[in-house]
């Protein structure tokens, strides 16, 4: 193969079988890596789950792919988290050409937002008690790692960030604060945009969160 335009009708029939598969839930991207970065979706199945198009970029993962910083860029059941809060189980791989260079990607995004918080439903009503535990993460960087802690913040609220109160939003950040999520560089930006708040209401809930939790200190 030499270009994506070589196997367009097979990649289609693989975007295909997958959308019919896995439903309106999940999202089937092809990109092709030749073109401007920018405008590399060739053809996208179920888009609305990242706001994406054809004519539409990849994400930061495949710059880094192109970069040559991540030789082996193929990933499989990472989680990510969208600006507008939806949780997604994604998997990528990367095409290669007759000389071993990287021209394309087909990567999968499965919305768990709503099993998700399912869960929580179920774990609630079924009264199921976690035992304590030491969790340590590999993650492949920083923001995965992040990525991981927001979902974690999550599951620890009940929903997603999008549907958060103000008293949820303080606890979820509370939350990320007491894992060392702020000492990540901008993830207090990426915080902001999750929840939908302004640099400013996000230190004053941040500021919010630590005397609550100091107060509690006091208490005991």
């Amino acid at each position: 193969m030499k270009s994506i335009d070589d196997a367009i009708p097979l990649f289609q029939q693989v975007l295909t079988l997958i959308e019919k598969h896995f439903g309106n839930k999940c999202e089937v991207v092809l990109h092709d890596l030749t073109k401007d970065y920018n405008h590399s979706i060739v053809d996208i199945r179920n888009g609305g789950i990242t706001n994406r198009t054809v004519g539409g970029c990849g994400s930061n993962l495949g710059l880094e792919v192109l970069r040559g910083t991540v030789v082996d860029g193929d990933r499989f059941n990472y989680v990510t988290t969208t600006q507008d809060g939806k949780i997604l189980r994604s998997s990528s791989i990367y095409l290669k050409n007759d000389e071993g260079n990287v021209i394309g990607s087909i990567c999968i995004n499965l919305d768990i937002t709503e099993t998700l918080q399912f869960e929580g439903y179920l774990r609630q009503f079924n009264q199921f008690d976690n035992f304590p535990n030491e969790e340590e993460i590999f993650a492949p960087d920083v923001n995965n790692l992040l990525a991981h802690l927001i979902q974690k913040g999550q599951e620890q609220i009940g929903k997603p960030a999008c549907d958060m109160n103000k008293n949820e939003k303080i606890e979820f950040i509370r939350y990320l604060d007491e894992k060392g999520a702020f000492l990540v560089t901008k993830s207090g930006e990426q915080i902001c945009e999750l929840l939908g708040i302004s640099k400013f209401t996000f230190y004053n809930y941040l500021e919010t969160s630590r005397n609550q939790a100091e107060n509690s200190d006091n208490t005991l």
